[in-house]
């Protein structure tokens, strides 16, 4: 199951926090640095991952904050 937390602009110029399959957004913000914020929390609490998605609506960035699918190799 893909529970993975989203931070995306909205047409009214607002940022909203979205989970994966939710209709309503979590929350919904006037500045991008304040959904970060929630959805990094958010994300945290629920062990999954953080999505950020730029102005025009493609992936920023992404951070994982419990079971990664594909955890770094150690470099030895």
């Amino acid at each position: 199951m893909n529970n993975s937390v989203h931070v995306t602009p909205r047409p009214d110029g607002l940022w909203q926090v979205l989970t994966a399959g939710a209709q309503r957004p979590a929350y919904a913000t006037d500045t991008q640095a304040k959904s970060i914020h929630l959805g990094r929390e958010l994300a945290r609490a629920r062990e999954t991952e953080l999505i950020i998605h730029g102005q025009d609506g493609r992936i920023r960035q992404k951070n994982s904050y419990g079971n990664d699918p594909c955890p770094p190799r150690d470099k030895r």
